[in-house]
Parts: structure tokens; C-alpha cells; sequence
């Protein structure tokens, strides 16, 4: 089991740029895939990127390739979304999410991760 921390979250202008960081406590937490999820108000929540356990496989969505990049250093037992050039669309409370043996076909769905954090609140201005 594995227990998650999300913080970095905040307000920024458009264009700008802020660093997310989900600490994870629990035991062998380089075994697990993690993920980044994001829910705006009143809607559903969306997969956003996903590192595989080893740091050597990463995945995007489409609206945010080329801005935002995971990272996790195992060492440390953290995950971070690094995201810039944010627009106003980007504003959501940002999920952190985990699992072992999250598979390609299932990365995207929530219902792949068993373990959460409580989120952070980011909000982009225009």
C-alpha cells in the first residue's frame, strides 16, 4: 500500500509555468506505475500523463504534450509534473495515482489506480 501527497499547486498567469510534486510513503513505491490526473469543475477527471516504475516510459494527453513533463526519482520516493506554458484551460485540481502493473490500454482510466491523494488546486489566469 502506498499513501500520496500532492503539493506545488497555486495561482499563475497564463503562460507561466509551476512544478507539482506527490510524495509517497509506504513501502517499495519504485514497484509502482503513477500517474497525474486532473478534475475541472464540473467535469469528469481526466488522465493527464503516466511514468511507468522505472522512470522509463512516460505518456501524455494530447493537450498537454510539449508542455508538461513527468518525472519521478525513486530515491526520493516522488513524482513530478512539471508544466508550463499554462492556459486557463490547465485550471483543475491536480490528482496524484498509483497502482503496480498499470498495462498501456488501462493507463487512462481511473478505475487502473487504487491509491489517490487528496489533490491540488491549480488555477491559471488569463
Amino acid at each position: 500500500q502506498v499513501q500520496l501527497v500532492e503539493s506545488g499547486g497555486g495561482l499563475v498567469q497564463a503562460g507561466g509555468s509551476l512544478r507539482l510534486t506527490c510524495a509517497a510513503s509506504g513501502r517499495a513505491f519504485s514497484s509502482y506505475d503513477m500517474g497525474w490526473f486532473r478534475q475541472a469543475l464540473g467535469k469528469e477527471r481526466e488522465f493527464v500523463a503516466r511514468i511507468g516504475w522505472s522512470g522509463g516510459s512516460t505518456y501524455y494527453t494530447d493537450s498537454v504534450k510539449g508542455r508538461f513533463t513527468i518525472s519521478r526519482d525513486n530515491a526520493k520516493n516522488t513524482v513530478y509534473l512539471h508544466m508550463n506554458n499554462l492556459s486557463p484551460e490547465d485550471t483543475a485540481v491536480y490528482y496524484c495515482a498509483a497502482d503496480r502493473g498499470i498495462t498501456i490500454a488501462s493507463m487512462t482510466s481511473t478505475n487502473a489506480y487504487r491509491y489517490w491523494g487528496q489533490g491540488t488546486q491549480v488555477t491559471v489566469s488569463s
